[in-house]
């Protein structure tokens, strides 16, 4: 079997443990002993740290290895050095170096893809490394690696039913990546901040959160992207930053990664370039289909539907004509909530079989429309309007992508 079809055919189950991939990692020399790294977790947002934080060590000169989850449109996607995602040839051949011991170990989908990513960095030479958590973090495979900073974006209700059933047990689980005397960020607020605090005490873990060690003012709309400034109150300091990134909630995440970038060596001028090519790809990105304005968000749960419909608002995006899909296990009604009312709604299924039936949610989104296949539902929703958004899921805008590549869909579960 090809090691890609090898790969996916181990999705589907979510296993939770360090034992596999600590053992996973021995056999392959550790190689994720061959660089310093960071983890970076939370509910939304991580993948926007993570990118950001890529950015600004490659700026400061250092090579860099990155590694995010899920893919959009190819499995090379997650795992990058220096901002090119890994070849295929080599994909496949450290796929295949991996193979037996992982499935001799009986290691996981998940587990699998971090080993190989580790494995690439090493070979590859990097410098440092940043690593995007999960699911959760005490038991989730980036966790097998030391962190010399770890950073928590937020704490959501996202995938309740496997790491809470609480929102201070989602926590707690999220502040698994911190280390004794190793410095965390986060941007958590509420009954998830408490959490991490009541953690990173019982931890001996130095923990600095926006608002108190670290602020942001002065957040903008611009022609382009956002502004913002980051002012360390530690040290007075106070910069005036931009970024390509839409949506006010990214001011949040983007404060992170430049403070992460500093505290790793970074200067201030390497942070501002770092942030001016920041990219996230399905994370309010703007295209043009057709001669006519498409926007594709992976927004996937209640909080990330929520800085969806804000920023929406705030860069001025509406009206628009939606099109949506969603997971089964996600909160369907909190989502509607925030996105119900922007324009005209088109419910379609993506091809992940954790898709949620369209049908199942007319009674969410009273006169929406129902089309099969993501491609005919842009079609159907253009029809309403000259800028559309595509949101509700990852696995969505990834097959959108794919789509507009002409390429097939991928049954995706992870």
């Amino acid at each position: 079997m090809d090691p890609l079809a090898w790969l996916y055919a181990r999705q589907g189950v979510v296993t939770l443990g360090l034992e596999r991939i600590r053992a996973l990692l021995a056999r392959l020399g550790h190689p994720e002993e061959a660089y310093p790294a960071v983890l970076v977790g939370g509910t939304n947002g991580k993948g926007s740290v993570s990118r950001a934080l890529a950015a600004i060590l490659e700026e400061a000169g250092l090579r860099v290895g990155l590694y995010t989850s899920p893919h959009l449109v190819r499995f090379s996607e997650r795992i990058q050095v220096q901002g090119s995602p890994i070849a295929e040839e080599k994909l496949l051949a450290l796929l295949e170096e991996v193979r037996s011991h992982a499935e001799a170990l009986g290691a996981s989908f998940f587990e699998i893809a971090t080993a190989t990513a580790l494995l690439h960095f090493a070979r590859e030479g990097v410098e440092f490394a940043v690593l995007e958590v999960g699911m959760g973090g005490r038991l989730d495979a980036t966790n097998a690696a030391e962190p010399i900073l770890s950073v928590v974006t937020n704490i959501g209700r996202d995938h309740l039913e496997v790491l809470g059933p609480t929102l201070k047990d989602v926590a707690r689980e999220k502040a698994g990546i911190f280390r004794k005397g190793v410095l965390a960020l986060t941007a958590a607020r509420g009954e998830g901040l408490l959490a991490l605090k009541e953690e990173a005490k019982a931890r001996g873990t130095p923990l600095w959160v926006l608002g108190e060690e670290f602020r942001m003012e002065g957040v903008r709309a611009l022609p382009q992207g956002l502004g913002f400034t980051l002012r360390l109150e530690r040290t007075g300091e106070a910069r005036p930053l931009k970024t390509p990134l839409l949506g006010p909630h990214q001011a949040e995440n983007l404060a992170l990664a430049a403070l992460a970038g500093r505290l790793l060596g970074a200067s201030w001028e390497a942070v501002e370039r770092g942030l001016l090519r920041a990219e996230n790809p399905g994370r309010l990105q703007r295209l043009f289909y057709g001669g006519k304005e498409l926007i594709l968000d992976g927004a996937h749960n209640p909080e990330g539907a929520l800085a969806l419909e804000e920023a929406l608002r705030f860069h001025g995006f509406l009206p628009a004509a939606l099109v949506l899909s969603f997971s089964r296990e996600k909160d369907h009604a909190a989502m509607a909530e925030a996105l119900r009312g922007l324009g005209p709604v088109v419910l379609t299924r993506h091809a992940s079989p954790r898709s949620q039936d369209p049908r199942a949610l007319l009674p969410l989104f009273p006169g929406a429309l129902v089309e099969e296949s993501p491609m005919g539902a842009l079609e159907r929703a253009f029809a309403f309007a000259e800028r559309v958004v595509v949101a509700g899921s990852l696995y969505l805008v990834g097959e959108v992508l794919r789509g507009l590549e002409g390429l097939p869909p991928e049954e995706r579960w992870q």
